[in-house]
């Protein structure tokens, strides 16, 4: 059986007006999914002419002050994560 693990796809639109060439659209979050159910997600998604990236939710980071290992969203700020410096010295 394959490991659960939340997911979540960023759907994009391509868009020649904007600088990097896409525009999001959408960003939807599945929770406990297999791997292979996002991926048929994300091909049904790429069928229709969007562009699909898929991230796993939730990354693990070291705290920077304790040294304990916790869990954040995987598009948190750099400053507002306590893995920084910045989050620390604020």
């Amino acid at each position: 059986m394959s490991k659960l693990t939340d997911y979540t796809l960023e759907i994009y639109k391509a868009d020649k007006r904007t600088k990097e060439g896409r525009r999001l659209v959408q960003v939807v979050d599945f929770a406990e999914s297999t791997k292979d159910y996002i991926e048929a997600v994300a091909a049904s998604k790429r069928k229709l002419g969007f562009i699909v990236e898929v991230f796993e939710t939730y990354v693990t980071k070291t705290s920077l002050m304790g040294g304990k290992e916790f869990k954040e969203r995987y598009d948190t700020p750099y400053y507002c994560s306590p893995s920084s410096e910045s989050y620390w010295s604020m």
